[in-house]
């Protein structure tokens, strides 16, 4: 393995994990907005995912579907962390980031799971098959066009 392509794995890793942050916490910006859990969202922030990982990767196939679901359930948890702060944030009168520093990631992803259901988990799997399915597929390139 080259040093080019270990770079790329990583980038790609990296970016990976940037998109399913950056992804869960739009996700949670809207559940909060309209103060309804919103599983189904997982569909299309998979395929948002899906695509954009597909985009940005060096070799579009297994590798970027793979990313692409880890990415979508790394959203998944991310909301579900920051929802279970923003809601013991209200009940106790804190402010979000001191509630986060305070409760830290155990505590939070405990009450995260205590709100799971089991379709909540049915659509956070189906987002990530969704995106790994818009991972797999390889890029279509664009026909050069035909001079005279």
């Amino acid at each position: 393995m080259s040093l080019r392509t270990l770079l790329l794995s990583a980038f790609g890793l990296f970016s990976a994990i940037m998109l399913g942050l950056a992804a869960g916490a739009i996700w949670m910006v809207a559940t909060l907005y309209l103060q309804h859990l919103l599983p189904w969202l997982a569909l299309p922030v998979g395929a948002a995912l899906g695509w954009a990982i597909r985009r940005g990767v060096h070799h579009p196939g297994a590798g970027a579907a793979a990313l692409a679901a880890l990415a979508t359930l790394l959203a998944a948890l991310y909301m579900s962390m920051l929802l279970a702060g923003m809601l013991l944030a209200s009940d106790m009168g804190l402010g979000l980031f001191d509630v986060l520093r305070t409760a830290g990631p155990g505590m939070l992803w405990a009450l995260a799971e205590l709100a799971l259901t089991p379709w909540m988990l049915a659509w956070f799997v189906a987002g990530a098959a969704l995106a790994a399915v818009i991972g797999m597929r390889p890029l279509r390139r664009r026909a050069p066009p035909a001079t005279r």
